[in-house]
């Protein structure tokens, strides 16, 4: 049995991210651990928040579910806030992972890494897959943890294939279901790409086995009716197309994109 560790900078971040992934590796024994650097403080609040609690606590519920979703064994919170999307006055707010030092933020998952004894570490990609500063965060925190760890693990950034999504782009304006205002090859907020081209992705993983899953894992932060909620409304060939395969790149493995299992050489016991 193997462990290995997600770092997300928010709940739900794992649905959407690398829930699939995560469930195949709980299927297969091995022990899931996901780590959120906020409690997504900042996101949407559900008309039914019951009183005296907090949308942190909500989301806390939310992400305990999803958990038994997937198979993950132990959840941690770093505790920082969420710092909002970019150019938000959040972002520079005391206590938001955005803000945090970076030794200080590495430190605290190193923790979690040694007590673990970690194998392979998750993050995102250089721009957090969409510029969100505190997506961004989890890159610069995974790298550095990953340097102060009694054991480096394997690292892993998650990301979006920028080619496939294009390429899905034109089938939907084609069959007239998309207009053609969207550019996938534009700078986002913050001038930050939006995914990252195949040439430079490691893995592409087929998680359509446990696709069901997925579905169930985001279902349980349905509170996050803006995002969330337009990925569960998708006809089920549609979220397919989108949510079938997850992409990773492996820092410091060769060019070219594989299809398969990043894990296969994990014990399972």
């Amino acid at each position: 049995m193997a462990t290995i560790v997600f770092l997300h900078a928010h709940p739900d971040d794992e649905a959407s991210g690398t829930s699939g992934t995560m469930t195949r590796l709980s299927r297969e024994g091995h022990r899931v651990v996901v780590v959120y650097g906020t409690g997504g403080e900042l996101g949407t609040s559900p008309e039914d928040l019951p009183e005296g609690s907090t949308l942190a606590d909500f989301r806390r519920s939310e992400a305990e579910a999803s958990a038994r979703v997937t198979g993950t064994e132990r959840i941690v919170w770093l505790g920082y806030h969420d710092s909002g999307m970019h150019g938000w006055e959040q972002n520079g707010h005391d206590g938001s992972f955005h803000g945090a030092d970076l030794d200080e933020a590495a430190g605290r998952l190193v923790e979690v890494l040694d007590e673990e004894d970690a194998d392979v570490l998750v993050g995102y990609d250089w721009h957090g897959g969409y510029g969100h500063p505190d997506h961004v965060k989890v890159h610069h925190v995974v790298h550095r943890a990953a340097d102060l760890a009694a054991q480096r693990p394997r690292l892993l950034e998650s990301t979006m294939n920028r080619d496939e999504m294009r390429k899905g782009y034109e089938r939907a304006v084609e069959a007239g279901q998309a207009d053609q205002s969207w550019d996938p090859d534009e700078p986002i907020d913050g001038g930050e790409p939006l995914g990252t081209p195949e040439a430079q992705i490691s893995w592409r993983v087929d998680v359509s086995p446990d696709l069901e899953a997925k579905r169930a894992a985001l279902a349980c932060h349905a509170s996050q009716t803006s995002d969330v909620g337009m990925m569960l409304q998708m006809p089920e060939d549609v979220f397919r197309e989108w949510f079938g395969t997850e992409f990773y790149i492996e820092p410091g493995r060769a060019p070219g994109m594989v299809e398969g299992w990043p894990f296969e050489d994990l014990d399972a016991g």
